[in-house]
């Protein structure tokens, strides 16, 4: 039996939809893009809800276990600082009062810089920063449909705990990731290349137990891991090179980016197939658990080693992707490209999961090492809703592009400028200069 197979359908009777909510901006997804998003609408004057498929927010920094932010920090002028800047700073601080911060760590020889968080701390100061800023959250719903009318998006339903609802807008911000409700209005997108080929996914898991010191001293680098999977290569098979052990806040705690998933053809799983991202979440644990057999037997510092976590799902890093008025590309990253409607920054290397291990392209001015990020990519291309726009790694991006602007650092970005013109157009039409000139009343950092 082939699981992708329909097997006929069923024809639903018409049924009247409560209306749950109004809002003037409703933002899809609780992610960098969608925290950013709320945050800058609701400060911004506009009467903002937040729905989020989970219990809680943080999209792939917790429901996947990343547990660092990546792209915040990049070279200028020779120097490691940050780049991006702006509501997430809040974000961050918020982190850090809770206890929840780790120092900065450096890897591939000072080439990128990535900050660490506890993630119960993210999750509390993800709570209380929406809050604070007047965003409505409803948890547990998941967009499935929308309603159009005079090229505008009317009403988003979701399906809640409570049964279907409808929610009435004025604009929509789709950061969902996977372009949840793009893909509902009809909006034209590309699944991974266009070839079937997508960035594979990982599950991430966290080993407590970890006797620091030696473990530091044997695998204390991003990529010293590497040496010890070679040797023991002859006894174990694993499912990647780039192999990634950092230590956290707490350095008996390590987190492991180790796995990488594949469909029964061998390729990337394809996470909007439902089939496919099931078998592949029981996969990840499979490979969790082998990989441990080899860190206990082999790694010093890890005999005694548990796992602490596994993360409540996949690490997904591309589905579909948007098409928008500008597409980045990774041409653009690595040279640097700079764009009159800059919204922010962009300091993430290109970085490819591909079949068996990761392949890093690094921005070529490596004083420099930055490129901007157009308000255009938040834009779908027409035909299109009026009042829909799309922030995080569903956003307007080629294949490689995506791979370095997924990063979180430029999903704050996007959601900030999204959540920003979201509200700035409920009253006029969009400025662009009067926008940037708020991103950076604001903190942003635009060039």
């Amino acid at each position: 039996m082939n699981p992708s197979h329909t097997f006929g359908w069923v024809t639903e009777p018409a049924r009247q939809t409560p209306i749950l909510a109004e809002c003037d901006v409703l933002v899809a997804g609780g992610g960098p893009a969608g925290l950013a998003a709320a945050v800058a609408a609701a400060r911004s004057g506009a009467r903002t809800l937040l729905i989020e498929r989970y219990g809680f927010l943080g999209g792939m920094g917790t429901a996947g276990g990343v547990t660092n932010f990546a792209g915040l920090f990049g070279r200028r002028n020779g120097q490691m600082q940050r780049l991006v800047r702006g509501v997430c700073d809040e974000l961050v601080d918020r982190i850090n009062a809770l206890g929840g911060l780790n120092q900065p760590q450096d890897g591939m020889g000072g080439k990128i810089r990535v900050l660490s968080y506890d993630l119960a701390a993210y999750k509390c100061a993800a709570d209380e920063w929406l809050s604070a800023a007047g965003v409505q959250t409803l948890f547990h719903a998941l967009a499935c449909a929308v309603s159009i009318d005079n090229d505008h998006v009317q009403t988003v339903q979701v399906q809640t705990r409570s049964g279907r609802g409808a929610i009435r807008v004025r604009q929509v911000i789709d950061a969902t990731g996977d372009a949840d409700i793009a893909a509902c209005a009809g909006l034209a997108f590309t699944l991974g290349d266009g070839e079937g080929n997508m960035l594979y996914p990982s599950t991430m898991f966290r080993i407590g137990q970890v006797d620091a010191e030696r473990a530091n001293a044997a695998v204390g680098q991003m990529g010293a891991i590497e040496q010890w999977m070679e040797a023991a290569a002859p006894r174990y098979r694993f499912p990647r090179r780039g192999a990634i052990l950092r230590p956290q806040r707490n350095p008996s705690q390590w987190r492991a980016n180790v796995t990488q998933l594949r469909n029964s053809q061998g390729r990337a799983v394809d996470a909007t197939d439902a089939w496919q991202l099931s078998e592949a979440e029981m996969e990840g644990r499979r490979q969790i658990m082998a990989y441990m057999q080899f860190l206990r037997a082999e790694v010093p510092g890890f005999e005694q080693a548990e796992i602490a976590e596994i993360a409540p799902q996949v690490g997904i890093r591309e589905t579909r992707r948007v098409h928008c008025r500008h597409m980045l590309s990774g041409d653009e990253v690595v040279n640097g490209a700079s764009f009159d409607d800059s919204i922010g920054l962009n300091a993430w290397p290109i970085e490819s999961h591909v079949e068996g291990a990761i392949e890093w392209q690094h921005f070529r001015d490596p004083d420099n090492a930055f490129n901007q990020l157009p308000l255009r990519m938040l834009m779908p291309s027409t035909p299109a809703p009026h009042n829909l726009w799309v922030a995080g790694r569903c956003a307007g991006m080629t294949h490689l592009g995506q791979s370095a602007a997924r990063a979180s650092g430029a999903c704050f970005v996007m959601g900030q400028a999204a959540g920003t013109a979201a509200a700035m157009v409920l009253n006029s039409p969009l400025d662009i200069t009067a926008l940037q000139s708020k991103l950076i009343s604001e903190g942003a950092v635009l060039a």
